[in-house]
Order: structure tokens, then sequence, then C-alpha cells
């Protein structure tokens, strides 16, 4: 089997994809409305007028969620193709999740007991 065999559709996915959002994006940009109007130029927020300064910095705790959130979600991504091939890895596999697991038990009871899951600090 040659390598184009074995990863051109892949690789195909990949072009087409890539070619149906350029395509959008320049369809957008080349024929979308250009009238912008004073009303169109004002900050919006979540269906109302903005109602703080632009340059308010925002807290730590929103990094530190958004950093959590990666790392525990990046661990269903490394849980998903486990579960799917679960029954040809066999105990070695089901012995090395394990370990895993433990290993994300224990950074969550860290994180936990450091007091980084509380908002009202």
């Amino acid at each position: 089997m040659t390598l184009i065999q074995k990863y051109g559709p892949m690789f195909l996915i990949i072009g087409v994809a890539g070619a149906v959002a350029c395509l959008f994006f320049l369809g957008a940009t080349l024929l979308g409305p250009k009238k912008p109007t004073p009303e169109k130029m004002l900050p919006f927020e979540c269906g109302s007028e903005s109602s703080g300064g632009r340059h308010v910095k925002l807290s730590v705790k929103f990094y530190l969620t958004a950093i959590l959130f990666v790392v525990f979600d990046i661990e269903t991504v490394f849980i998903y193709p486990w579960a799917v091939q679960f029954r040809s890895l066999g105990w070695f596999g089901l012995a090395e999740m394990i370990g895993f697991l433990v290993v994300v038990v224990v950074a969550l009871i860290y994180v936990w007991r450091k007091g980084a899951l509380e908002w009202e600090n």
C-alpha cells in the first residue's frame, strides 16, 4: 500500500474543508453588504450596549478556568480512542488507562484543594 493510497483520503478531506472555508470567507467578504453606520460601529456586548471600560483586565480566575477546561477536555480526547479500541488493547491497555486516570484524579484533587475551582475567594 503506497502512501498516497494510505493518506490520500485524509489529505483530500482536509483540502476540501480548506477550500470550502476559503470559499465561504471570500464569498462573505466580496458579496456581503458594506454600509457601515455609526450605530453599527458601536461596541456590542451580548445584545446590549457595553457598560464598562474596554481596557479592564480580566481576573486570573478566568484564565485559570480556561486552562483547566482545556486540560480536562484533552483528557477526554485521550480516553475516547482507548474506549473504541478497548477489546483489542487487552489487560495492558486497561492498566495504562487506569494509570492515566489515577494521574488525572490526583491532578483534580490537587486543583480542588488549592481552591482553583472556587470563585468566591
